[in-house]
């Protein structure tokens, strides 16, 4: 899919979800699109996952068995995993955005407003394993100007 599309199809699911949870919509972009690989990862293909959110035990809904890559010791692996499914795209958003809520270690990312400051306090926060996670996120955000949407519908 072209970021363009990407975008449209995720802005209004994003935006919708920041009136609620304060979590800026450009930064949920923007990781929407990192993470999903602008929506043609398998991930999102086959379970609507955006963001890679793995199921732990928490999680009661439907799962999706694939391998991912993890920054390990300072290199790249392939491990199992076993990742959240969802059926449409507002469940798998509000979902990620109860996820960055209610864990306690993304608390301080909340006291940003822009979305690269926001990427930049979840990626210390440990979100990912990829060293240069805020880079890329930040990267993406600056080039689309998702700060700069107004309207996307």
């Amino acid at each position: 899919m072209i970021s363009k599309d990407f975008i449209a199809l995720i802005y209004p699911y994003a935006k919708t979800s920041s009136v609620y949870t304060e979590i800026p919509y450009g930064f949920t972009i923007a990781e929407a699109a990192l993470e999903s690989g602008w929506g043609e990862s398998m991930l999102f293909k086959e379970a609507m996952n955006l963001f890679g959110v793995k199921a732990d035990s928490s999680w009661n809904g439907e799962l999706l068995s694939m391998n991912t890559k993890e920054f390990i010791n300072g290199a790249w692996v392939t491990i199992p995993a076993k990742w959240r499914k969802y059926s449409n795209l507002q469940d798998c958003i509000d979902d990620h955005s109860q996820f960055l809520i209610q864990n306690p270690r993304y608390k301080d990312c909340f006291q940003y407003t822009s979305s690269s400051d926001f990427a930049i306090a979840v990626a210390k926060a440990g979100y990912a394993t990829d060293p240069d996670y805020s880079d890329k996120l930040c990267s993406i955000i600056e080039k689309y100007d998702l700060d700069g949407l107004m309207n996307f519908e």
